[in-house]
């Protein structure tokens, strides 16, 4: 079936496109990257690249699609895991620290360095990504402190909100120190301040 394996060719093909670009937007950023870096990586033409991916902007726009769409099956996967809301809390910050680990950076976090730079579709997808995490964590945190294992001051959302910013912060701080330990110590850190079981523990500024 001649074109089934072409489909199959092209679909390998994007992949390793995809692959390829998601690493140099996570070790470079979206315009530290060119596709003449593809091309020499993959040792294909340029206008290879553009066949699967005409402009910058609908590569970007896929990488970031891929990430969250791989991201938020992770979240499902913690989810229907562990029942304690800690630990679903730790494994949270531990997906952060996985990428960390590979000396990369979380794609969005990298991308929202250089917000005001990205194609409109771009900028949506990032946004909705952080909105995304926002919505899993405040469901978690509710769930904790309903069942009395989770205590905080605020909103679920105003916390939800705080441990998606300092994920994103000290992860991008760790990564200038080469110290994904650094990461690890301040993230547990931070969950132990404020879910550490005291109902008027806030985070240090509130």
């Amino acid at each position: 079936m001649p074109g089934r394996t072409a489909q199959n060719e092209g679909a390998t093909t994007a992949t390793r496109i995809l692959d390829v670009a998601e690493g140099l937007l996570q070790t470079r950023g979206y315009n530290g990257f060119s596709y003449a870096d593809i091309a020499s990586e993959l040792d294909v033409t340029k206008a290879a690249l553009h066949y699967h991916f005409p402009t910058k902007a609908d590569l970007g726009e896929a990488l970031v699609t891929r990430y969250a769409e791989r991201f938020m099956k992770a979240l499902a996967a913690i989810e229907a895991g562990d029942d304690d809301p800690r630990a679903k809390l730790d494994a949270y910050a531990d997906l952060y620290a996985q990428v960390l680990q590979g000396r990369r950076m979380c794609m969005c976090g990298m991308l929202a360095a250089e917000y005001q730079t990205l194609p409109e579709p771009m900028r949506a997808r990032v946004l909705a990504f952080f909105d995304e995490n926002v919505v899993w964590l405040e469901r978690v945190l509710e769930r904790g402190r309903v069942g009395g294992v989770l205590a905080f001051r605020g909103s679920a959302a105003e916390a939800a909100m705080l441990i998606v910013d300092a994920m994103e912060g000290t992860m991008l701080v760790s990564r200038s120190y080469a110290d994904p330990a650094r990461f690890r110590s301040v993230a547990g850190g931070l969950l132990d301040g404020l879910v550490g079981g005291r109902p008027d523990a806030a985070p240090t500024g509130s």
